[in-house]
């Protein structure tokens, strides 16, 4: 398996693991998922615009979202709340996504990311001192889970040498219509196309900025990625990859988590995530 992975990620910037978790693991996650809406802020409600390059989001805003790598905190569907924070579905699927440290604070997450199985894949990877960044769940509910445009993971978490490896974990089969992965084969050699970083200009209203426009990338060069749920998608922090909207009437929620090197690699300071001075990003192993 070991040739397989590295061969298949330095290829093609992705692999599918098939069966990575068992359905009893999966149903678990499934259950906890979607009863993650109960402990949702009932004022407040934080909108999440995966696609928003302009300044203008929430994201970019609030300290909500900077300061959540050691916290569990909720990102509303831009459809889903009104004018005044109202919602307008019903509360099971108003989420986008729940995040950026369910790995260190919810006990379910944790058996998972911490598992041998994950720490046997970033071995074989060839990591050294692994560490996760940051994990969230992603709903993608049916009518209301918005695209989640073409991107590199390295523009959120960058580091040098370039080392994030995503892992995507669906719960329920991600189909054609419900919002599977998309992938532009070989997209991970071509370097980082740009970055979301903390605005050195410390007297704007906006926190985040890109550094360059939003590139530009045919629809025809990218391949979708159906998986079943159970599977792990590992993703190259430089593939670009995208999911369209969900417009079945089945919902597509996935766990994901992100880890990074910490030997001989430098996490960006300009990282709109930055981990809390008492609380480093949680190590899965070191090496002898």
């Amino acid at each position: 398996m070991r040739n397989l992975l590295i061969d298949q990620i330095r290829e093609d910037g992705f692999a599918v693991i098939d069966d990575f978790l068992t359905p009893d693991e999966v149903r678990e996650l499934l259950q906890v998922g979607q009863n993650l809406h109960q402990d949702a802020p009932k004022e407040e409600r934080k909108i999440f615009n995966a696609n928003s390059g302009d300044g203008k989001s929430a994201q970019s805003r609030e300290q909500y979202f900077l300061e959540s790598a050691d916290k569990v905190r909720y990102f509303f569907e831009e459809g889903a709340v009104g004018e005044t924070g109202e919602l307008l579905v019903d509360p099971s699927i108003a989420l986008n996504k729940v995040g950026h440290a369910l790995h260190t604070e919810h006990p379910a997450f944790a058996a998972v990311t911490f598992s041998n199985r994950v720490k046997e894949v970033c071995w074989q990877l060839g990591f050294r001192r692994p560490a996760v960044a940051q994990s969230m769940y992603i709903f993608k509910n049916p009518g209301i889970g918005g695209e989640v445009k073409s991107h590199q993971d390295a523009t959120y978490l960058y580091t040098e040498p370039s080392t994030t490896v995503g892992f995507w974990i669906p719960l329920e089969d991600a189909t054609l219509q419900n919002g599977c992965l998309h992938f532009i084969k070989g997209s991970h050699k071509s370097g980082v196309h740009r970055r979301w970083i903390r605005n050195p200009d410390k007297n704007a209203d906006e926190l985040l900025i890109y550094d360059r426009p939003a590139p530009l990338y045919p629809q025809s060069n990218f391949v979708a990625t159906p998986v079943k749920a159970g599977s792990c998608v590992l993703i190259h922090s430089q593939a670009v990859h995208r999911s369209d909207a969900n417009k079945s009437d089945r919902s597509r929620h996935a766990y994901t988590f992100h880890v990074i090197e910490t030997e001989d690699c430098e996490y960006s300071k300009e990282n709109w995530l930055q981990p809390a001075e008492d609380r480093p990003f949680p190590v899965l192993y070191e090496r002898d």
